[in-house]
């Protein structure tokens, strides 16, 4: 039989930023400083999913179970 598995890693609390970090509306209430003509706004919202997909790629790697 395996054994039961756990899902009490203290790497799961990285979720947290990209949650968040997008709810402080400070950081994203700007329209400069612009890239390539784009307004902060539009550019940093981009800039979440990548800290999304970097976080979640990281606790993945952290607590996926030695194969």
């Amino acid at each position: 039989m395996a054994a039961p598995r756990s899902d009490r890693s203290p790497w799961n609390w990285l979720l947290l930023i990209p949650i968040a970090i997008p709810l402080i509306p400070a950081l994203y209430n700007a329209d400069e400083p612009r890239l390539f003509g784009i307004p902060m706004f539009y550019w940093l919202q981009l800039a979440f999913i990548v800290l999304g997909v970097t976080t979640t790629t990281v606790v993945y790697r952290m607590t996926r179970s030695g194969r």
